[in-house]
């Protein structure tokens, strides 16, 4: 694995003093640091939640925070996140825009000695450094969409499935792809995919997508979403075709998410949806601090943190809704 020492790095923070502010903060992550928090956007529950998670650890920490939201626009994000180094923060924590489009911005918290934290969404590889706080988007796709073939192979026959895709520009969306593709690779005498939705994120094109793929398909019955903001739409088309029905119903089409939002939590309360890949919000954003106050510190950070998640369904749902932040959202 490879790691960012940044040993040398707290050394010139120490030695040096020119480049830090000299008021608040000793390594270690002391109360009194002030951080940059940077989200590309808040139009997904998840993202609310993440931002609000970060607001809430920052206080448990004392530890200042300053926001920025680009709403979509990567030249506007590297514009407030240079705000942040001139403000001379403690560390940085960013959702990019875009993989690439944020290297630049690394190298310029590198050059000015400041922690540089990518919030579940990893930077292009290159020699900037940064540390990233990831879901294991692969393997818990892959354990959801497993649990959702359980549930298939206990009706004795085969199902047509569909998935939905986001954008494939975001190596998350690669990630769970590639997660439902092993899963449904091992059990091919249950799982027959006979639609592949290009959804890019978009509402509007998972809705067209998933009706077109009823059309085409009318008996599809086992739908995996690639992101739990995708529901709505699926929920709507299903609908529609009268097949909007809880588990254990006749017509119930095995239904299956990631992410873990307020809407999937409803769905899995209702018993509309069987199972969602859940990111741990809270444990991504612990992550995120902590790896600023190590990288502070000295200490070894990995390059990469994974978070691996849990799978939630209607067997062990009392059981793991409060970890569910999407069972902690207010609406």
């Amino acid at each position: 694995m490879m790691l960012w020492i940044c040993a040398a790095l707290a050394g010139l923070w120490v030695a040096g003093g020119g480049c830090q502010k000299s008021d608040s903060n000793q390594a270690g992550g002391q109360p009194g640091m002030t951080i940059g928090v940077s989200f590309e956007t808040l139009q997904t529950e998840f993202w609310v939640a993440a931002l609000g998670a970060f607001k809430a650890e920052c206080g448990r920490r004392n530890i200042k925070m300053i926001q920025a939201i680009a709403d979509g626009d990567a030249n506007r994000q590297i514009e407030q996140v240079r705000n942040f180094i001139t403000r001379k923060v403690d560390g940085i924590v960013m959702v990019p825009k875009d993989a690439k489009a944020c290297l630049p911005i690394i190298k310029a918290a590198n050059a000015a000695n400041i922690p540089m934290v990518l919030f579940n969404r990893p930077p292009e590889k290159s020699e900037a450094r940064s540390v990233a706080v990831v879901a294991d988007n692969f393997e818990l796709t892959r354990e959801t969409v497993r649990w959702m073939i359980g549930e298939a192979r206990k009706t004795g026959r085969k199902h047509k499935a569909m998935v939905l895709i986001g954008d494939l520009g975001d190596i998350n969306a690669i990630g769970r792809r590639d997660g439902f593709d092993a899963a449904v690779k091992e059990a091919p005498e249950v799982i027959e995919v006979v639609a592949r939705i290009p959804t890019e994120w978009s509402q509007e094109k998972a809705q067209a997508g998933v009706v077109n793929a009823f059309q085409a398909n009318p008996d599809i019955s086992f739908i995996f979403t690639s992101s739990d903001s995708l529901l709505p739409s699926i929920v709507s088309a299903l609908k529609a075709t009268g097949r909007y029905k809880k588990a254990g119903e006749p017509g119930h089409v095995i239904l299956g998410g990631f992410d873990g939002d307020a809407t999937a939590y409803q769905m899995l309360v209702e018993g509309y949806l069987d199972a969602t890949g859940v990111q741990d919000v809270y444990f991504e954003v612990k992550a995120c601090l902590q790896a600023i106050e190590d990288l502070r510190g000295g200490k070894v950070v990995p390059e990469v943190i994974k978070d691996p998640g849990f799978v939630i369904h209607q067997g062990n749902l009392k059981e793991m809704a409060p970890r569910m932040w999407g069972a902690n959202v207010k609406r």
